[in-house]
């Protein structure tokens, strides 16, 4: 598996990345959006509904895992990263692109919800 260096090194053409255990493996991260993960030998790009698509037109697969329980676990938010990208680093970019404008509006998004959450005293939304 790659450690911290070497990520930080291959997403160098990108943008420069911090890298946070996560799982078994590393979230990656511009600011405090987690664009990328690198778990179980694969690197894993940040995908909404858009990004999905052309991801999986790429032939791409979405992240899963199996639960303590036996279960598979399916998360469509983050899909491999294309074969091409690689060893490419204008194909890198050109997928880390949408990755981390998904990721920065899931960022935001939750940021927004904290701050309602916070403002209501801390209560759940009842609506």
């Amino acid at each position: 598996m790659m450690g911290p260096e070497a990520i930080e090194d291959f997403f160098a053409p990108f943008a420069p990345v911090l890298c946070r255990r996560m799982f078994s493996g590393y979230g990656v991260y511009v600011g405090t959006a987690c664009f990328a993960l690198v778990a179980q030998g694969q690197i894993w790009l940040k995908a909404d509904e858009a990004g999905a698509a052309a991801l999986a037109a790429a032939g791409c697969q979405p992240f899963s895992m199996t639960t303590a329980d036996g279960k598979t676990r399916t998360m469509r938010a983050f899909w491999t990263l294309p074969e091409a990208a690689l060893d490419d680093s204008d194909a890198l970019r050109l997928w880390c692109g949408p990755a981390l404008a998904a990721a920065q509006r899931t960022a935001e998004a939750k940021a927004e919800a904290l701050t309602r959450m916070r403002a209501r005293g801390g209560r759940e939304d009842d609506t």
